[in-house]
């Protein structure tokens, strides 16, 4: 079984305007996709890559210039200081959830399995999918799939949630959709499971928080002429992105010097936003969400 088809490859590889002698960070190592293409361009430069997924070690690359570190990529400023890393030449970042994680089915992220409610990326963190669902209140509940998953029913879908966990424990993932039910039809029953998947596991692995962390951190760690390198799955994240490189902050506000001027600190590279083409959606479905942006830094 592949562990994770990467998305975009060529593309995101040639934004990354690899320099032989560079140093470059992979955030999202997983199968070591891009990692295996960066190391080819690379002579006397070094490849850092992160990856808090404790399976992901396995598949590490044996090369001389490269380090695999197993954390979340929110540490990455910490841990490029430890290898004496303060600027680097170019960061690429694959978001979202692996192939594997996904297929594996004991990780209880995807709705078609039955198994125990997990969904943590990092198997050896505290707050998994069955706290989220029977822990949380109601409000946090429907915050969650309002802002995650771009419910309007938000309401609704956390009342029935808070309902059906206080006659039983929800635990698995069919108890899950078993406490949905009513609420979708059979038609739309996969983009909806979809969508409430999605919007526990990004907050079980508090991904919009890290995100923020990373997009700030790598406006820090880049050199002039430094590539940022993004592909997103989902609206939240690309705009975060979108943000970062028009108006140099994730929030979107315009940063202005004491003139009142716009104060630019990424020039992008693609004016439009990248997404893959038939042929690669029809070979890999899960990448036809994907949104990939690339800029260089001022």
């Amino acid at each position: 079984m592949t562990y994770h088809n990467p998305v975009l490859l060529s593309e995101s590889i040639n934004g990354l305007n690899i320099k032989p002698n560079g140093v470059y960070v992979d955030v999202t190592f997983g199968g070591g996709g891009h990692s295996k293409e960066i190391i080819k361009n690379i002579k006397d430069g070094f490849l850092f890559s992160f990856d808090q997924d404790k399976d992901a070690i396995r598949n590490k690359l044996p090369n001389l210039n490269f380090k695999l570190i197993r954390s979340n990529f929110k540490y990455i400023k910490n841990f490029l200081k430890l290898e004496g890393i303060t600027k680097i030449d170019g960061l690429i970042a694959d978001l979202g959830v692996s192939s594997h994680q996904i297929d594996v089915p004991e990780r209880g992220f995807a709705y078609k399995f039955d198994a125990s409610l997990d969904m943590r990326m990092n198997s050896e963190s505290n707050l998994n999918a069955i706290n989220v669902i029977n822990e949380y209140t109601e409000k946090e509940l429907s915050d969650i799939f309002f802002y995650y998953g771009d419910f309007k029913d938000s309401k609704k879908i956390a009342k029935q949630i808070f309902n059906k966990r206080n006659e039983k424990e929800i635990i698995s993932t069919h108890d899950l959709i078993a406490a949905l039910e009513g609420l979708f039809s059979e038609k739309n029953k996969n983009k909806y499971l979809a969508r409430i998947f999605q919007s526990i596991r990004i907050e079980v692995n508090d991904e919009i928080n890290s995100l923020k962390k990373l997009l700030n951190d790598a406006t820090e760690l880049l050199k002039s002429e430094g590539r940022l390198v993004v592909i997103s799955y989902h609206s939240l994240e690309d705009r975060l992105v979108k943000n970062l490189i028009n108006k140099g902050n994730v929030d979107g506000e315009n940063n202005q010097d004491f003139f009142g001027k716009v104060t630019k600190i990424y020039a992008p590279i693609n004016k439009k936003v990248i997404i893959p083409n038939e042929e690669e959606c029809k070979k890999n479905k899960r990448s036809r969400s994907a949104k990939l942006r690339i800029a260089e830094k001022i």
